[in-house]
C-alpha cells in the first residue's frame, strides 16, 4: 500500500498546480501525464471505496488489489505508450426522486478506469478549482449543499428581492457537447496526450443491456470525472456569462446560486428577471443545452410585498422549499421546509423498504437500520425552521414501519400501546438542528 511519504509527494505536486492556476488565471499547463505514475495511482487506489458497484468486467477493488504491484506498472506503461483505452460504462437506471415512473441513468465504470478517472479528477480540480466562481457550490472541495442553501438564505434575508428565477435544466449531464467541452479544456490544458485520453473516455460508450451505444454528447452520472467536467462546462456556459455579461445588462442587483444543474437567480427587478430568462435560453442553446421551460418559473419573493399582505410564491432548491414567513418579532424573513415532493418520495421508499425487510431480519436488526435511516434524514434536513417538518416525517415513517411489522404474521405483533413501550425502551433519534439558514 502507498506510504504517507508518497501521499505527501502527490499532494504537494497537486498543490503546486493549484498555486500556479491561482496566481495566473490564463496560465497554460503543457505537461500533465507524468502525474499518472505508480505512486499517485496507488494513492488513488487507497481512496476509492471498495463497496461501490462493480463495472462490466466484474472486477472489485479487492480483486484488483490482490495483484496491485503488477497492475499499476502495467497500466502506467499503457498510458505512456498510448495503448490504454477505457472500457464502456455499464449503465443502470435508478428512480428519480419524487417523480413516479421517471428514471435517471447511472454509469458504473470498471475499477481500473476508476483509478485513471480519480487521478484525472484530481488534476482537473487542481487546475480549475481556483477559477470557479463563488456562485458555484456543487461537487467542490469544502463546499456542500448546505453551504449553497445558507448562502441563498443569507442573501434573501439581507437584500430585497422581487423575483426569483427557479431554473430547471433539461438533462444537463446527458447533453453536454463533447467537442465544446474539449475546446474549453484546451484553453488551459495544452498537453495533447491528456486531451486524447479525455476524448477516449468520451468515446468509450455506454453498455445498456448488452448493447453498446456511443454518442457525441453527455457524461455518465456516477462517473468520478463527471462532476468536475460538468462544473467546467457550467463555469464557461453559465457562471462566467452571468457575471460578465448578464449582470452588466441588468438595472438592479442580481445573484446566481448554482449547485451542479440546480440553480436559482435572485433579481431585485422583475424586468431584469424576464430579460435574463430569455437571454439564458439563447445562451444555453449555443452550447446544446436546453432550459426546461415548463418547470423554469419566475417566482414573486418580495419581503416588501409580503409586509403589505400580498401573497408571495415559493420555490424548491436542493430538497428544501423556500418561503416567506414571520420571525418571532414579526419581521418578514425567508424560511425553509422539506419540499413536499421530497417527503412523499422518501415516505414511499420507507414503505417499500419496510415491506421488503419485515420478514427477512430480526426486529433488532430492522430497528437499527431504521434508526440509521432517520438519523441520516435528520442530519440533512435538520435546518432552521424545519424541525416541525422533520418531526412529522419521523412520525409518519414510524407509523409505516409499525404497519408492516404487524403484518409479519396473521397475528399482530404489536398494538400501538405496546409499540409505545418499545419506543420508550429503544427511542428514535431526536430531531436536531444541524444547519442554520443564515450565516453569522
Amino acid at each position: 500500500m502507498g506510504s504517507p511519504e508518497f501521499q505527501h509527494t502527490a499532494t504537494t505536486k497537486l498543490t503546486r498546480i493549484t498555486q500556479l492556476s491561482q496566481s495566473d488565471a490564463n496560465k497554460p499547463f503543457h505537461c500533465l501525464m507524468h502525474h499518472f505514475n505508480v505512486e499517485s495511482l496507488r494513492v488513488c487506489f487507497q481512496e476509492l471505496k471498495g463497496k461501490k458497484a462493480i463495472g462490466s468486467d466484474g472486477v472489485s477493488k479487492d480483486m484488483y488489489g490482490a495483484n496491485l504491484d503488477e497492475n499499476l506498472p502495467r497500466i502506467v506503461q499503457q498510458l505512456k505508450s498510448m495503448s490504454y483505452r477505457p472500457s464502456p460504462v455499464r449503465q443502470v437506471l435508478i428512480p428519480k426522486e419524487g417523480q413516479a415512473g421517471a428514471v435517471r441513468p447511472l454509469g458504473i465504470s470498471n475499477f481500473e478506469d476508476k483509478l485513471i478517472q480519480k487521478m484525472t479528477q484530481k488534476l482537473l480540480e487542481s487546475i480549475y478549482e481556483p477559477l470557479f466562481l463563488d456562485c458555484s457550490f456543487g461537487f467542490r472541495p469544502k463546499k456542500s449543499c448546505h453551504d449553497a442553501i445558507q448562502a441563498l438564505g443569507t442573501h434573501l434575508l439581507h437584500h430585497e428581492v422581487d423575483t426569483v428565477i427557479d431554473i430547471d435544466l433539461s438533462n444537463f449531464f446527458g447533453t453536454m457537447d463533447h467537442q465544446m467541452l474539449k475546446d474549453m479544456l484546451c484553453e488551459k490544458i495544452k498537453d495533447k496526450r491528456f486531451i486524447r485520453y479525455i476524448s477516449r473516455m468520451f468515446k468509450a460508450g455506454v453498455l445498456t443491456d448488452g448493447e453498446l451505444s456511443i454518442s457525441d454528447e453527455g457524461v455518465p452520472q456516477g462517473s468520478i470525472c463527471s462532476p468536475v467536467l460538468a462544473n467546467i462546462y457550467a463555469h464557461y456556459v453559465i457562471d462566467t456569462w452571468f457575471q460578465t455579461v448578464a449582470k452588466r445588462h441588468c438595472r438592479r442587483r442580481v445573484e446566481l446560486f448554482r449547485y451542479a444543474d440546480d440553480a436559482v437567480i435572485c433579481c431585485r427587478d422583475h424586468k431584469d428577471a424576464e430579460r435574463i430568462r430569455v437571454a439564458l435560453i439563447k445562451r444555453l442553446a449555443k452550447f446544446n443545452l436546453k432550459l426546461n421551460e415548463e418547470k423554469t418559473k419566475l417566482v414573486s419573493f418580495s419581503k416588501a410585498e409580503c409586509r403589505k399582505g400580498n401573497n408571495q410564491g415559493v420555490f424548491d432548491f436542493l430538497g428544501f422549499t423556500f418561503h416567506l414567513g414571520r420571525s418571532r418579532k414579526g419581521r418578514v424573513i425567508p424560511k425553509v421546509k422539506t419540499s413536499g415532493k421530497r417527503v412523499r418520495s422518501k415516505l414511499t421508499k420507507v414503505n417499500q423498504w419496510a415491506r421488503q425487510v419485515r420478514n427477512r431480519a430480526p426486529l433488532a436488526v430492522i430497528w437499527k437500520i431504521f434508526r440509521a435511516k432517520l438519523a441520516g434524514h435528520i442530519r440533512y434536513f435538520g435546518m432552521s425552521f424545519n424541525a416541525r417538518r422533520v418531526g412529522q416525517f419521523l412520525y409518519q415513517s414510524t407509523r409505516i414501519l409499525f404497519k408492516w411489522l404487524n403484518r409479519r404474521s396473521q397475528r399482530k405483533s404489536f398494538n400501538w400501546e405496546k409499540f409505545g413501550r418499545f419506543l420508550r425502551l429503544f427511542p428514535l433519534p431526536r430531531v436536531r438542528i444541524y444547519h442554520t439558514l443564515y450565516s453569522q
